[in-house]
C-alpha cells in the first residue's frame, strides 16, 4: 500500500530541532511515515523563502536514505500578505518555473484573521492562477471564510486550463460539488475525523474519484492525535476514516488517492 501526503509543511522548525514538539526528530518522523506507508510527501511553500528550507529538508532526507520522495511547489500564502504587499508575475514565474517544482501554492484567500488585505490575496491568487495556466502546472488553494469569493475567482480564471485541490477542504456538498465542476480536487485531511466538524458527512456524498489525502502537517492532526503537532504517519487514520466513509477497503482507498494526486501533480 503507498500514501502521498499531498500537503505537508514539513520543512518548518517544529519538525527541525530535536527538541521539538512530542520530542521527536525529524528522522524519527521519516521513519514513522515510511512505516505507515507515506510513499510521497508534497511541500507546499508558504513564502518564497520556504523553497530554501524545503531543500535543506531534501538534502536531510538523502543524508539518512529515506525511502520518501518529495516534490516542491512555489507559492505564496495569503495569510503571508499584509496591507500593500505585493510581488510580480515575473518573480513568481521564475520560482516556478524549474521541472522540479510541481505545483503552485499553497495560495487562496483567508478571511478568518483579518480582510485587511483581502484585495492583496485576490491579486496573489490571480497571478497564481496566471502563471499556473501559462507552466501547465497545478495550484494548490487555501480558503477559510472565503468560500463564495474564492470559487467565484476560481470561475472567472478558469478557462480550460487551470486545475488544482482545494487543501483542507470543509465545504458543503454543493460547495464541493461547484469545485469539482470547476475541475478541483478535493484535499482531505485531518478534519475529516472530527465528530463534530460535519465533514465527513459531506465527504461521504461526495466522489472518490476527485479526492486526494493530506496532512497540513503541523497542523490539524486527526483523531486520535488531535491537538498534538501533526505529522505524515497520521495520515494512515485519515485514510482509515475515508475507507469508512465510502464502505470501502484502505487498499482501495490509498490507490484512488494516490493515482489522483499523481495525476494532478503529474508525479
Amino acid at each position: 500500500m503507498s500514501l502521498i501526503d499531498t500537503h505537508s509543511h514539513l520543512y518548518v522548525e517544529e519538525f527541525s530541532s530535536p527538541t521539538s514538539a512530542e520530542n521527536s526528530t525529524l528522522r524519527q518522523v521519516l521513519d514513522q511515515a515510511d512505516e505507515a506507508g507515506i510513499s510521497s510527501i508534497l511541500l507546499p511553500s508558504i513564502s518564497f523563502a520556504s523553497l530554501d528550507q524545503m531543500d535543506q529538508l531534501i538534502s536531510f532526507a538523502q543524508q539518512i536514505q529515506s525511502n520518501i520522495a518529495f516534490f516542491k511547489m512555489a507559492g505564496v500564502h495569503p495569510c503571508e500578505l499584509k496591507k500593500g504587499d505585493h510581488f510580480s508575475e515575473e518573480e513568481l514565474f521564475t520560482r516556478s518555473e524549474p521541472e522540479e517544482i510541481i505545483g503552485l501554492g499553497e495560495t487562496g484567500l483567508d478571511g478568518y484573521w483579518s480582510r485587511e488585505a483581502m484585495q492583496e490575496q485576490k491579486d496573489s491568487l490571480r497571478i497564481h492562477c496566471k502563471v499556473a495556466k501559462e507552466l501547465d502546472k497545478p495550484v494548490v488553494l487555501h480558503n477559510r471564510d472565503t468560500t463564495l469569493e474564492l470559487l467565484d475567482l476560481i470561475d472567472e480564471e478558469q478557462d480550460g486550463r487551470l486545475r488544482g485541490v482545494w487543501h483542507c477542504f470543509n465545504g458543503t456538498v454543493e460547495e464541493g460539488k461547484r469545485a469539482i465542476d470547476l475541475g478541483l480536487y478535493l484535499g482531505i485531511g485531518g478534519v475529516v475525523t472530527f465528530k463534530n466538524a460535519g465533514v465527513a458527512e459531506v465527504v461521504a456524498q461526495l466522489p472518490l474519484g476527485s479526492m486526494m489525502l493530506e496532512t497540513d502537517a503541523p497542523y490539524l492532526a486527526p483523531v486520535p492525535f488531535r491537538g498534538k503537532r501533526n505529522e505524515p504517519a497520521y495520515m494512515l487514520k485519515t485514510a482509515e476514516k475515508l475507507a469508512e466513509i465510502h464502505g470501502l477497503e484502505l487498499p482501495e482507498v490509498s490507490m484512488i488517492t494516490t493515482n489522483n494526486a499523481k495525476e494532478l501533480f503529474r508525479i
